[in-house]
């Protein structure tokens, strides 16, 4: 048995569930991969996947070998292309996330430039507005909006984005337009949930401190796109990037308050685990995305240099 075939041939069984759409993908015939992950199986002495007529799933031995083996592949696979001359064109697929709004706003309109530089890599990337596990889920790298708290992440800070405090013109009519800090507690927020489920406050810089304030509110979201939409519905104030509204701002059907009062910029930052450090493929794609994003910091007002 060729244990780096077998395990290659698992994992994408595990990705594509199922025996023949991993044959396919990898030119096997189906006999080979299911002979394949019986000698697998039984040299592991474990059962690592479960097998119906509709579906095939891991096992929680199966997950467990899955994270690992997909670790192990991707290291070979890197440390072949850092000691290689196609070292400057890196290859394979690279499995990225990012907040959705943000990746369709500044990431996805200029890949053609990534793929023109790189055109051996592919992509593969997850758009969510909730923080995945990157080792769990098998993520090579993300750009994160925020803080980065998980000291387990390497982090490289790009950017920041200016954030401002918004309502729509019918809000405003039926409620009334803010003008201090202290009339907050008399307005409606839209609740943003993060993925642990917690609600972000709204923050004002206030004589060089940040005041949080947590708002009531009638609706909660955990989408970016719901959270701008249902501002512009009337149900509430929103913080936000400006770059998300500068549309609705423009066209009168958002209008910032409270502009006195300055919203903490919302950083931006690539992360991407440990043992992915020396990975060419995580290497050229966050070099590309901190060019991409300083260089429209240089000439757009939505976002900024780090300090």
């Amino acid at each position: 048995m060729d244990r780096l075939q077998a395990m290659q041939v698992f994992r994408r069984i595990v990705e594509l569930g199922g025996f023949g759409k991993a044959a396919d993908d990898l030119g096997l015939p189906r006999a080979t991969v299911s002979l394949l992950i019986q000698q697998l199986e039984a040299h592991l002495g474990v059962q690592l996947l479960q097998r119906t007529t509709r579906q095939v799933r891991a096992t929680l031995d199966g997950q467990a070998y899955y994270q690992r083996s997909g670790q192990l592949l991707d290291d070979l696979d890197d440390l072949e292309s850092s000691l290689s001359v196609q070292r400057s064109q890196p290859r394979g697929t690279l499995k990225v996330d990012m907040p959705i709004a943000f990746g369709c706003t500044w990431i996805l309109p200029r890949l053609a430039d990534f793929y023109r530089r790189y055109p051996a890599l592919q992509l593969d990337i997850g758009f969510h507005d909730h923080q995945v596990h990157l080792q769990r889920e098998g993520v090579d790298c993300a750009i994160r909006a925020g803080h980065i708290i998980d000291q387990g992440l390497v982090a490289r800070p790009i950017v920041c984005l200016h954030q401002l405090t918004c309502a729509s013109p019918g809000y405003l009519a039926r409620v009334g337009t803010p003008r201090r800090l202290e009339d907050l507690p008399a307005h409606q927020a839209i609740g943003f949930a993060s993925g642990n489920g917690r609600f972000f406050p709204f923050e004002f810089e206030v004589a060089g401190r940040v005041r949080e304030m947590q708002l009531p509110s009638e609706l909660n979201v955990n989408n970016a796109d719901a959270y701008v939409t249902a501002c512009e519905a009337g149900f509430g104030l929103i913080q936000v990037p400006r770059y998300h509204v500068q549309r609705q701002l423009a066209e009168g059907r958002l209008v910032e308050v409270l502009s006195e009062y300055g919203v903490p910029s919302w950083p931006i930052s690539a992360v991407y685990p440990p043992h992915r450090q020396l990975s060419p493929r995580v290497r050229v794609f966050i070099d590309w995305v901190v060019e991409l994003l300083q260089g429209e910091a240089d000439v757009r007002g939505e976002l900024m240099m780090r300090a």
